[in-house]
């Protein structure tokens, strides 16, 4: 019997899910106390003020954190031992197994919304002795997202928040990145298809456009979308007609956008018929005193960065800037999401819908004793679950915070900030489509029938936008717009 998938696994909870939630809401009770504060009730900082060595009157902590202190050693200690890599719990939960794992993890969310500690912090330690970050993509994806709620737990000020929300170095960081993007068709496609959109709208203007393109790039991310643009546009030059690309990329240092500079110089200096410039700006500049060329095709590429900015208005702001500049066509390829603002627990339970798609496509890419997977799983998708559900924390706004929305959701704003869908071509849906047939897929147990794994592509609102997903649970969306 073929083990049910964790996507499968979270559709059989679907039900009772809505229904914890939905108790919870009616049941919650609004607490005043601060959240578990354990640099007072375990640890001084040694790196602090002076200990006042007078008496001073202590202050009771409320009921619900009786006995904490010796719950969250214990719950640290086999934390550690799950991080060990404990090849013993390595291989697939049974089925009646990853129920109760992705069931107990909805009943400590609830807890932890609940400000009930103490039986947060029981069913946490449980959930850390039953999973591993070698085991199947239930037992991974719960063990993250406990992370996420153990952190939610602590305030910033407990010595473990930061141990338990440690930040990959920009190194590790950038290695998972650039595994997931090799391994996986998430990035490729997102990539491949604005860059056939970039191409179709240069071409629409190629009569006067003295064969130029200014592509700005609102997030260059080390340039790894434009060699391929590159090597497309060097195809369609002749000899005695060179195309003329300039690329302002957005980065987040001087030194990220010095590192994406030299590469895709060196990399352009390979075709001749094409003439390549890169500007580069610090993420958050103004887009002013852009060099630009007579007639010039402009477009500009929104890939993965509105998602980025944590209020709606800076979302208006971006867009009405964009607005400004009238570009030919505007790419947006954004995660798909349903994002909650209103409550911590819907928000919740649509992180781990996405994710569980994520982490069960990684098994169709790469073997459980990967390094690399674990590397993209603990630097890359491990990091941005714990900051979902952590996200309230780090903004002063929630309510205005726009990471991972529907299509349905996108699509409105564009339009309120004066843009009108395009369809896209047919080329981008076969590029896309041969895409999945060429990605190497690690896991050979595929159903009777099935191909690409449990990858898939499909057109939706009348081929204005092209999505990829995992099974039935649509990842990311890819989108293009013109200026009404």
């Amino acid at each position: 019997m073929t083990p049910l998938s964790l996507v499968h696994v979270i559709k059989i909870l679907h039900l009772d899910l809505y229904i914890c939630f939905f108790n919870s809401f009616l049941l919650k009770v609004v607490m005043e106390d601060e959240p578990l504060n354990l640099s007072l009730a375990i640890m001084a900082d040694p790196g602090g003020e002076k200990i006042n060595r007078k008496r001073k009157r202590r202050v009771p902590l409320p009921s619900s954190y009786e006995g904490c202190e010796g719950k969250i050693f214990k719950l640290l200690q086999v934390r550690e031992e799950m991080l060990k890599l404990d090849y013993k719990r390595k291989g697939v939960v049974e089925d009646g197994k990853a129920l109760h794992l992705i069931h107990l993890l909805l009943i400590t969310a609830t807890s932890v919304d609940e400000n009930n500690v103490n039986s947060a912090l029981d069913n946490l330690t449980q959930l850390y002795q039953s999973v591993s970050l070698m085991g199947d993509s239930v037992q991974r994806v719960v063990a993250y997202f406990a992370d996420g709620l153990v952190a939610r737990l602590l305030t910033r000020k407990s010595p473990f928040y930061d141990m338990i929300m440690k930040e990959p170095t920009a190194e590790e960081e950038f290695l998972a990145f650039t595994c997931l993007y090799r391994v996986s068709p998430y990035y490729q496609f997102a990539h491949f298809t604005a860059n056939q959109a970039i191409i179709e709208a240069y071409e629409k203007e190629e009569e006067f456009n003295n064969r130029a393109l200014h592509v700005i790039d609102f997030d260059v991310a080390y340039g790894f979308q434009w060699p391929s643009l590159i090597q497309s546009l060097s195809e369609k030059a002749s000899g005695g007609n060179r195309i003329s690309l300039r690329l302002t990329g957005f980065g987040a240092s001087f030194a990220e956008l010095q590192e994406t500079e030299n590469r895709l110089v060196s990399f352009a200096k390979g075709f001749r018929n094409l003439v390549f410039e890169f500007q580069g700006l610090l993420r958050g500049s103004k887009l002013t005193n852009l060099r630009k060329k007579k007639n010039e095709t402009v477009a500009v590429n929104l890939v993965f960065h509105l998602n980025t900015l944590n209020n709606s208005m800076k979302i208006s702001d971006t867009l009405k800037s964009v607005r400004s500049h009238r570009p030919s066509i505007v790419v947006l390829v954004e995660q798909e999401g349903g994002r909650s603002p209103r409550s911590f627990l819907s928000r919740f339970m649509e992180s781990l819908h996405y994710f569980a798609a994520m982490f069960d496509s990684l098994d169709d890419c790469l073997p459980l004793e990967s390094a690399e997977r674990l590397s993209i799983e603990k630097n890359h998708l491990g990091k941005e679950i714990k900051s979902m559900i952590n996200c309230d924390k780090d903004e002063e706004n929630n309510k205005s915070s726009s990471r991972y929305e529907k299509m349905e959701t996108w699509k409105s704003r564009m339009e309120s900030h004066g843009f009108e869908g395009t369809k896209l071509s047919s080329k981008c849906l076969i590029q896309a489509k041969l895409l999945l047939k060429i990605t190497t897929h690690y896991c050979p147990l595929q159903c009777e029938g099935e191909v690409n794994g449990g990858f898939r592509v499909f057109e939706r609102d009348e081929a204005k936008a092209l999505s990829l997903g995992w099974q039935d649970r649509c990842l990311l969306t890819a989108s293009a717009w013109q200026c009404v």
